[in-house]
């Protein structure tokens, strides 16, 4: 099954704890098990890697809100597929002026499973 497919298909159940996190100058709300397409990461199919850039966390007793960004927790996942967007056309005109331009462009994306919302383990609680 193809990743678009998966993210189609993807449906949201009521678990309970999700978070907003920021990569590529985007933000997603997420939770375990999520499948999602972002701008381009390093790291190969496969890998893990860490998103630490968290806005929002919230389960069923409380939200944390940062400002700007929350500290103390982790968001874990796993690289599924290096791929390339559908492509978009480009097309310039200048009615008259014999003028016209036609360029494309694909975008590099990753397709990326959440597998842990987590407080680190160095935090310390008082």
């Amino acid at each position: 099954m193809y990743i678009s497919q998966v993210i189609k298909t993807n449906k949201f159940d009521n678990k309970k704890m999700f978070a907003v996190v920021k990569t590529g100058g985007k933000q997603y709300k997420i939770k375990e098990n999520d499948i999602i397409l972002v701008e381009k990461l390093s790291g190969k199919e496969g890998t893990s890697i860490n998103l630490n850039e968290i806005l929002l966390i919230s389960n069923e007793k409380e939200t944390k809100i940062g400002t700007p960004l929350l500290k103390g927790f982790d968001v874990k996942a796993k690289v599924l597929e290096q791929k390339k967007s559908k492509k978009i056309i480009v097309f310039k005109k200048k009615r008259r002026k014999n003028y016209k331009k036609k360029s494309g462009h694909r975008q590099n994306l990753t397709a990326i499973k959440i597998i842990k919302i987590s407080t680190k383990s160095s935090s310390k609680k008082d």
